[in-house]
C-alpha cells in the first residue's frame, strides 16, 4: 500500500479508477495558466470531477507570490490516466458549461440593458 496516496472527491462525472501512488503514476501537463488563483480553481474543477491534479510553479514565483510572466506560471497536471478526461472538462470550462444559469442570464442583460422607465 502506498502511503503517498491522494484523495479525490467523490462524485464527477467520470468513473473511478483504482488509485495508485502518486510516485508510481506518470504525470502530463493539460494546461499552463498565469496564476496561482486560475491554477487553483482549475485544481477544484477536475477534482470535483474525480480526476487527480498537481500544480508546479517555478519555486520563485511561489514565493514572491509573482502571477505574470514566465514565473507566474503554474502548470496544470494530470495522471496520464486521466488527460482525456481533463481535456474534456477542461474545453467544457472555456465554453462556458459549468456556469451558472442565472449568472449567465445577468451578464447578458448587462450588456444591451435599457431602463423601461427612464427618468423625465
Amino acid at each position: 500500500m502506498c502511503s503517498l496516496g491522494f484523495g479525490v472527491a467523490g462524485g464527477g462525472r467520470f468513473p473511478k479508477r483504482e488509485e495508485k501512488c502518486m510516485a508510481d503514476q506518470s504525470w502530463v501537463e493539460v494546461v499552463k495558466v498565469s496564476g496561482e488563483l486560475q491554477a487553483e480553481m482549475l485544481r477544484g474543477l477536475f477534482e470535483a470531477q474525480g480526476i487527480p491534479v498537481m500544480l508546479n510553479q517555478e519555486g520563485a514565483g511561489r514565493a514572491y507570490g509573482i502571477n505574470v510572466g514566465r514565473l507566474g506560471e503554474v502548470q496544470i497536471l494530470v495522471p496520464s490516466d486521466y488527460v482525456a478526461e481533463a481535456q474534456s472538462v477542461l474545453a467544457d470550462y472555456e465554453a462556458g458549461v459549468f456556469e451558472e444559469e442565472g449568472q449567465a442570464d445577468e451578464d447578458e442583460g448587462e450588456e444591451g440593458e435599457t431602463d423601461p422607465d427612464p427618468p423625465q
